[in-house]
């Protein structure tokens, strides 16, 4: 029987804040010590999450060649490990959390389920009576990606080095670029597929957060642009790289959950399980940090 972690009970507007990974640069020096942030909020604006040790199941970065095992760097709750690139080329940070518990009573979880466009949940619910009287229980997990490109000069690694970027982990849900962002021109395409363990998923909300910059040096803080987007047919999404960066792509699924499923150490039972993805990247012209 697959278990669930019970974890704890949070409200809605928490559940639906966006987690990604926040690395102090995403052009790096290679084999420089770069913390990264494990950062939830709003708007691309973001805070530590706290007792990072306790929820993350796994962090990985994969290089051009090898991987590391990155959630020892966790210990002692540190709420900004550090990590080192040891070759030039992409390396991709991956997290995935454990699962938690949430219920909300019926009114509460049906606004959540409008806010975070999980319209799927809502209908069903809505169709068998459920949106106005059932509390809502749910299981959640959280899946982050973070793409950096190490350098040891001002140019590019050889294309050789540039294969993390693509690599498909079969995670609960990912977004995984079909293009090395690095490489494009600043205003050219970039093609995102939406996997759910490996597998296309239609119709998924991919939503896009970029920070401007700041109107004029005035100005001390930069706006940021969003914009939305469903994966097609093939579970593809595109999008334009107008400017640097950095980025954050972040999608959510919902899907039922199997009756016969029980939460470890609770009589709980959730009937969704949802999963949030996120992918964070920089862009053309980055500079490079750590040197």
């Amino acid at each position: 029987m697959r278990k669930l972690f019970f974890f704890l009970l949070i409200g809605p507007v928490a559940l639906a804040q966006q987690f990604w990974l926040q690395p102090a640069g995403f052009r790096v020096a290679v084999n420089a010590a770069v913390p990264v942030q494990l950062a939830i909020g709003d708007n691309f604006t973001g805070r530590a999450w706290p007792r990072p040790l306790r929820r993350v199941l796994r962090f990985v970065c994969y290089g051009p060649a090898d991987s590391t095992d990155l959630r020892s760097a966790l210990l002692a709750d540190s709420l900004a490990p550090s990590l080192r690139c040891p070759s030039p080329g992409t390396h991709l940070l991956a997290l995935t959390s454990r699962l938690a518990y949430l219920e909300l009573p019926a009114a509460e979880f049906t606004a959540y389920l409008r806010a975070a466009g999980l319209g799927y949940a809502l209908r069903q619910r809505q169709e068998a009576g459920e949106a106005s009287t059932k509390p809502g229980r749910e299981a959640y997990q959280r899946c982050a990606k973070a793409l950096l490109l190490a350098t040891s000069g001002p140019h590019l690694p050889s294309a050789a080095a540039d294969t993390a970027f693509r690599r498909v982990l079969g995670l609960p849900l990912e977004l995984v670029p079909e293009q090395n962002p690095y490489r494009l021109r600043p205003g050219a395409a970039l093609t995102v597929r939406v996997l759910h363990y490996g597998q296309p998923v239609p119709g998924v909300r991919v939503q896009v957060w970029q920070p401007a910059p700041p109107a004029s040096k005035q100005t001390a803080a930069s706006s940021v642009t969003h914009s939305e987007i469903s994966s097609n047919s093939q579970g593809r999404v595109l999008l334009r790289l107008v400017g640097a960066g950095p980025y954050l792509l972040a999608a959510v699924r919902m899907e039922s959950v199997p009756p016969a499923l029980v939460l470890a150490g609770t009589t709980a039972r959730p009937d969704w399980l949802s999963t949030w993805a996120s992918l964070t990247f920089g862009g053309p012209g980055d500079t490079p940090k750590g040197r």
